[in-house]
C-alpha cells in the first residue's frame, strides 16, 4: 500500500520585512505516493517480466531469420533481421526505462529515473519514425525496379515472425492506454508485426500472380498504418519530456476545483507536470482565509489524490498574495 505524508509547516508565521508583507501563514506540503522507485507507478511495476520475455524471444527470432536469409541466399531476410534488432533495442530501452523508474530517488535525483520512461517512449518514437524512414525507402526501390522477392521460405519465416511480433505486443496491448513507455513498446512490436504480415501477403501474391509490385505497395501502406500511430506516440512524448501537463489533466480544472474549495479566494504559480509516463506532480500557490489551514491543506491534498490522481502534490498556503508572483 501507498502511504501518504504530508509534511508541513502550518501554523508559522514568517515576517519578511517591508516589501514582503506581514503575516502570511505558509503551508508548505509534499504528499508523496510511495510505490516502488519512490512514487506510485501503474503497469510498470508489475510486468517488468514481459519486456524480459520479448527480448529473449525476438534475439531468438533475429537469429533464425538472419540464419535462413544466409541459407536461402535472400538479402531481404537478413535486412529484416538487422531491422527486428530495432525491436530489440526499443524493447530494451522500455524495460530498461522501468527498471530505473523502481529506483528510488537519491540526494542529486529527488524525483528518482520516473523520467527515464518518458525518454523511452520518445527515443522509441523516433526509432519508429527512422523504420519508417527505411522501410518506405527500401519500398520505393522495389516500386522502380520489381523483382521477386517471395519463396516459400521467406514466407514462413515472415510468418513465424508475424506470430512472434503479434504475441509480444498482445502482452502490452492491456495497458497501452495508461503507460506511454508501455506504449511505446506496443507499437514497436505491432508495427513489425504489420511489416511480417506484409510481406506473407505480398510474397503470397506475387507466388499465385507474379505481380511483383505488390511487395512495394503493401509496404508503403504499412509505413502509412505505422506513422498515424507514431505521432500521437511522438507528441505525447515531446510534451511530457518538456514537463507539458499529462494527457487527461486539465490544468483549467483543476484550477477551478482549487479555486472552489471552501475559503480559498485565489490560485496562483499552478504548474502540473509529468514525473513519469505514469505519475503526475502538481505545485500551486493558494490564497485563503481560512482559520484551520491544516484541513483546507488535507482538503486539497485529497482532492489531487483523489479527483485527479497526482500522487505528488506541493501547495503553499498564505492569507494574501506574495510578491514573489508578480505577474499573479
Amino acid at each position: 500500500m501507498a502511504h501518504e505524508h504530508a509534511h508541513g509547516h502550518e501554523g508559522h508565521d514568517h515576517s519578511h520585512g517591508p516589501g514582503h508583507g506581514q503575516g502570511h501563514s505558509h503551508s508548505h506540503s509534499h504528499s508523496h505516493s510511495h510505490g516502488l522507485g519512490g512514487h506510485h507507478h501503474g503497469p510498470t511495476d508489475t510486468g517488468d517480466w514481459r519486456y524480459a520475455v520479448g527480448l529473449i524471444v525476438n534475439l531468438a527470432f533475429v537469429a533464425v531469420e538472419f540464419i535462413a536469409g544466409f541459407i536461402a541466399d535472400s538479402t531481404a531476410l537478413m535486412a529484416d533481421a538487422g531491422h527486428n534488432l530495432s525491436d530489440v533495442l526499443g524493447l530494451a530501452m522500455a524495460g530498461g526505462a522501468a527498471w530505473l523508474a523502481r529506483r528510488a530517488a537519491g540526494a542529486r535525483r529527488t524525483y528518482g529515473y520516473g523520467k527515464a520512461t518518458v525518454l523511452a517512449a520518445l527515443g522509441n518514437a523516433l526509432l519508429l519514425i527512422f523504420a519508417c524512414g527505411a522501410i518506405a525507402f527500401e519500398a520505393v526501390r522495389r516500386l522502380a525496379e520489381p523483382a521477386p522477392v517471395a519463396s516459400g521460405m521467406i514466407i514462413a519465416v515472415a510468418g513465424i515472425g508475424f506470430i512472434i511480433n503479434l504475441g509480444t505486443a498482445l502482452m502490452f496491448m492491456k495497458d497501452q492506454h495508461k503507460d506511454l513507455n508501455v506504449r511505446g513498446a506496443y507499437l514497436h512490436m505491432m508495427a513489425d508485426a504489420g511489416v511480417s504480415l506484409g510481406v506473407v501477403i505480398a510474397g503470397v501474391v506475387i507466388l499465385f500472380t507474379g505481380w511483383a509490385m505488390i511487395d512495394g505497395i503493401v509496404s508503403l501502406i504499412i509505413v502509412a498504418v505505422i506513422m498515424i500511430g507514431t505521432w500521437g506516440l511522438l507528441k505525447d512524448s515531446v510534451n511530457l519530456a518538456l514537463d507539458a501537463a499529462p494527457n487527461g489533466l486539465d490544468v483549467a480544472e483543476i484550477r477551478s476545483a482549487l479555486l472552489a474549495l471552501p475559503g480559498v479566494t485565489a490560485v496562483h504559480d499552478l504548474h502540473v507536470w509529468g514525473l513519469s509516463t505514469t505519475d503526475a506532480a502538481l505545485t500551486a500557490h493558494l490564497v485563503h482565509q481560512r482559520p484551520d489551514p491544516d484541513a483546507l491543506l488535507a482538503e486539497a491534498q485529497g482532492l489531487a489524490r483523489g479527483r485527479f490522481d497526482i500522487s505528488h502534490t506541493t501547495l503553499q498556503l498564505e492569507t494574501g498574495v506574495l510578491p514573489d508572483c508578480p505577474a499573479c
